[in-house]
């Protein structure tokens, strides 16, 4: 054991008489409160941020591929399935699934109701996982894949629409679509209900079956108004997106979620300034608390490195003195506030016991992100941080003489 170490642990030990320990314990705490402030912050913004993105993801997809061409009286120009664009892209190593999808404008009509809406009609190929995460009542429509068969009546709406319009899984449901100049009626049946916590998806869609807005529009079986393509990673969006726009064709056009939801993105991303913030004022607790006690424990220690220096030991190996002390404080704080985080964390994680507004923040609960990484990195840099500041009071040993400090009393 190296004598740093061991004048660390035997002479910078507490006592009860010792000025230094309330402070130090106050340091310990203040620092295992940072750590604790920083860990919920960053958990609860970052799953705060991914929780948005995937209910707006889920909802879409991650890039949209449709025609370049605009189409008249607010239709779609269509594209077709059997395309090799569309091959290419499926092929591609980032691409998770790709599903052809349209959508229509018309209205919901009831006898007190009326509510415009926008019609999403899907194929049984599409990825109907987050439909029902988002389940709350009844079941997801009927669709099948044989092309020959009548389109599926059965549809989808949001909770909060049922409500408005008093209908419940069962109730048949008129709706009138645009067509062109005219308007043309359907009669559908509300198989279930869903709740994506966000107004702009629950106020305006309904989710039916492709067929019935390609009989609409009078389109073939194999036409829609536009591939979603989903990705493994949300990360490589921009990457992709450039990649599949170089392969399709010319008369195809792409844009992404970010593009689609620019003004919902840019708000999300400025969650991150948050984070930045906490984390600062958080480094700055830090400082102070290291500071403060390193400063009172040095005065205390003053005759112990004026015979420390007298046996020949230098202002860096003195200040491997209390950087090892140091050391004890932050390891033992970052300890401790680390496990009351994660504590906290995992119980709102696995029973959602802090609610919120979801009308207000688009979600109904408190969401908390557990990444391990995350919990490494404050660790790291509240330990650096620490160390930095350790370097502030220990200036103050330098100018220690051994002749006066051993008189000190």
């Amino acid at each position: 054991m190296k004598y740093e170490h061991l004048v660390s642990k035997k002479f910078l030990s507490h006592s009860t008489t010792s000025l230094s320990q309330p402070l130090v314990t106050i340091a310990t705490w203040s620092i295992a409160l940072a750590v604790l402030v920083m860990l919920m912050a960053v958990s609860i913004l970052r799953g705060f941020q991914h929780n948005i993105e995937q209910k707006v993801i889920g909802f879409g997809s991650h890039i949209s591929v449709r025609s370049q061409e605009v189409g008249h009286f607010y239709l779609d120009t269509p594209i077709h399935n059997s395309r090799s664009d569309r091959t290419l892209i499926e092929q591609h190593p980032a691409v998770s699934h790709v599903a052809g999808v349209a959508t229509i404008g018309g209205m919901i009509k009831t006898d007190k109701q009326i509510q415009g809406i926008m019609m999403k009609g899907i194929a049984a190929d599409y990825d109907t996982a987050f439909l029902h995460q988002c389940l709350v009542a009844g079941r997801l429509p009927h669709l099948n894949s044989d092309t020959t068969l009548p389109a599926s009546n059965e549809i989808m709406l949001s909770q909060s629409l049922a409500d408005k319009l008093g209908l419940l899984p069962g109730d048949k449901v008129r709706t009138y679509f645009w067509s062109g100049d005219n308007y043309r009626a359907r009669a559908f049946t509300l198989a279930g209900l869903f709740a994506t916590d966000i107004p702009e998806l629950d106020d305006h869609f309904m989710v039916g079956d492709l067929k019935q807005i390609q009989r609409l529009n009078n389109w073939t079986a194999d036409q829609v108004a536009s591939w979603e393509i989903t990705l493994h990673d949300f990360d490589d969006i921009g990457t992709v997106a450039t990649e599949i726009y170089q392969a399709i064709d010319y008369d195809l056009n792409l844009s992404t979620i970010v593009e689609d939801n620019a003004s919902l993105f840019a708000w999300l991303n400025l969650l991150n300034s948050n984070i930045v913030l906490i984390l600062t004022i958080m480094a700055v607790v830090c400082v102070v608390a290291v500071v403060s006690a390193l400063l009172i424990m040095i005065f205390e220690k003053t005759q112990m490195i004026g015979i420390l220096k007298t046996l020949g030991a230098s202002d860096g190996s003195i200040r491997r003195i209390f950087a090892h002390k140091t050391l004890h404080i932050a390891l033992r704080a970052i300890l401790f506030g680390s496990a009351i985080a994660f504590v906290l964390s995992f119980v709102q994680a696995r029973w959602q016991l802090l609610k919120l507004d979801s009308e207000s923040y688009s979600i109904a609960y408190v969401p908390v992100e557990i990444n391990p990484m995350v919990y490494i990195a404050i660790a790291i840099g509240t330990l650096a941080v620490c160390l930095l500041a350790m370097w502030l009071p220990s200036a103050y040993i330098s100018r220690i003489e051994p002749a006066k400090s051993i008189r000190f009393e």
